[in-house]
C-alpha cells in the first residue's frame, strides 16, 4: 500500500491531533509557554532565513539542499532544525508517539487509498523482554525475509509508530524487488529518561532472539536510523563480543549515529545540532562510558572484533552530504571496508531524507527513490 503525498489536509488533521495531545500529556501551561517562546521564530527569524537562502543569495552561494529542496521542504526542516535544539524533548516525544502518529496513519489510509487499507497488516507483539509491530501482507505464510528495524531519535523520542508508513512503503518495494512474502518487525525500545543503556541493547537483544524463533538468521536484515542506527550496530558488536553465532545475513542504516559524544560541528543545511546530539548521547550512556566501544559504535576501532560482527553479506549505508553526521559516518565506513562488504548511497540531502521525504515529497518519485534502491540493494545481497 503506497500512499499520496501529505497534502494541507492532511496537514491540518495532524496537528489536530497533536494539538489534542499535547493539552492532555505535556499540559496547557507547558504546551503554551513553548508556543509562545517559539512565536520570534516564526515570526521573524524563519521567513528571513528563507527569503535570504532561497532568493536574495547569488545562486552560486546557494546550499546544495536549498536547489535541490521545495520551498515547503525548506520551511519545515527550518521548523525542525528548531525544534530539535530549542524545544523540551518531551514535546518531541509527542510528536511521533503512538497516539498522535496511529490516527494519522489511519486517517491517510482511509483518505488515500480504502479499497488497499485492509490488505496491510501489523500487529503489536510482546514477548519476554522486548515489544514491537510486525508489518506483513500475508500472516498465514511463513516470510521469506524479515527486516529487523530499531528507530531514529536520540533515544528520547520516537515510536515504530511513526514509522509505520515509511516501513509499510519499504515492504512494499521488497516485494517488487523480488520477495515473495517479506516482513518487518520493528521495536518499540524504551526511551530515555526511562531507561538508559544497555537497557535498549538487552531489548534489542530480545527481540533478534524473537526473529530466531520465526525466520532463519540468513533471511534475517537488520536495520535502522539515527539512533536506531546506533543500537542496530551495538547489537551486532555486543553479538560479535559474546559469539552468539546466529549473527543476520545482512545490514541496513539510514544516517546511522556512529558517535554518541564527538567534536561535530553543525551544517547551514541539517537540522541537527551537535550541542542537543552530544547531550542525548550522554543521558543515553547513563553510568557507561561516552566511548564505550558497544554504546558508541564508531569509537570501537578493533577490527578483529568488526570482521565476527560484520554480517555475511554486508552492509548498506544511505546517508547525506548535508547532514552533520557525513563525515563521522565517511570515517566509519572507511573503517568498516576493511572488514567486509559495504555498499554506500550518498544523496545532497539532510539527515535521514529517505524516511522525511515520505512525508515532505510532493511526487510519487520523489518520495519513493531512496527506498526503492534501498529495497532493490537488499534483495541483490541477500538471493544473489
Amino acid at each position: 500500500m503506497l500512499l499520496g503525498k501529505v497534502t494541507f489536509i492532511d496537514i491540518a488533521v495532524f496537528l489536530v491531533f497533536l494539538s489534542w495531545h499535547l493539552l492532555t500529556d505535556v499540559g496547557l501551561y507547558y504546551a503554551t509557554c513553548e508556543a509562545i517562546n517559539a512565536l520570534p521564530f516564526l515570526v521573524t527569524e524563519l521567513p528571513i532565513q528563507v527569503l535570504y537562502e532561497r532568493y536574495l543569495s547569488s545562486p552560486e552561494h546557494r546550499l546544495a539542499w536549498t536547489l535541490k529542496s521545495s520551498l515547503f521542504q525548506d520551511v519545515v526542516i527550518h521548523c525542525v532544525r528548531y525544534a530539535f535544539t530549542n524545544i523540551d524533548p518531551k514535546v518531541g516525544r509527542v510528536f511521533l508517539s503512538k497516539n498522535v502518529a496511529l490516527p494519522f496513519l489511519r486517517f491517510r489510509m482511509w483518505r488515500h487509498a480504502p479499497q488497499t487499507a485492509a490488505r496491510v497488516v501489523w500487529r503489536e507483539v510482546q514477548g519476554e523482554g522486548f515489544k514491537g509491530v510486525w508489518i506483513e501482507f500475508n500472516e498465514t505464510a511463513e516470510p521469506d525475509m524479515v527486516l529487523y528495524y530499531m528507530h531514529g531519535g536520540g533515544f528520547v523520542m520516537g515510536s515504530p509508530y511513526f514509522y509505520l508508513e515509511f516501513l509499510i512503503a519499504l515492504n512494499v518495494h521488497l516485494r517488487k524487488a523480488g520477495f515473495k512474502n517479506p516482513a518487518i518487525f520493528t521495536l518499540e525500545y524504551t526511551l530515555v529518561p526511562d531507561a538508559v543503556y544497555p537497557a535498549q541493547l538487552k531489548e534489542a537483544l530480545a527481540g533478534y532472539r524473537h526473529l530466531l524463533s520465526v525466520v532463519q538468521h540468513s533471511r534475517i536484515c537488520v536495520a535502522g536510523d539515527s539512533a536506531g542506527g546506533t543500537l542496530m550496530l551495538s547489537l551486532l558488536l555486543h553479538m560479535a563480543a559474546f559469539e552468539i553465532n546466529e549473527s543476520p545475513l545482512f545490514a541496513t542504516v539510514f544516517s546511522p549515529w556512529t558517535v554518541l559524544v564527538s567534536d561535530k560541528r553543525n551544517t547551514v543545511s541539517d537540522y541537527l545540532d551537535s550541542e542537543q546530539l552530544n547531550q542525548y548521547g550522554r543521558l543515553y550512556a547513563g553510568k557507561t562510558l561516552v566511548n564505550d566501544p558497544i554504546a558508541s559504535p564508531g569509537c570501537c576501532q578493533d577490527l578483529s572484533l568488526w570482521r565476527k560482527a560484520m554480517p555475511e553479506n554486508g552492509l548498506l549505508c544511505i546517508y547525506g552530504t548535508e547532514e552533520l553526521l557525513y563525515n563521522e559516518i565517511d570515517v566509519f565506513l572507511k573503517m568498516l571496508e576493511n572488514v567486509g562488504e559495504v555498499v554506500r548511497i550518498e544523496e545532497p540531502t539532510v539527515h535521514v531524507w529517505p524516511i522525511a521525504v515520505m512525508f515532505l515529497g510532493t511526487e510519487a518519485e520523489e518520495r519513493h527513490r531512496s527506498v526503492r534502491r534501498v529495497a532493490q540493494t537488499i534483495y541483490a545481497r541477500m538471493c544473489p
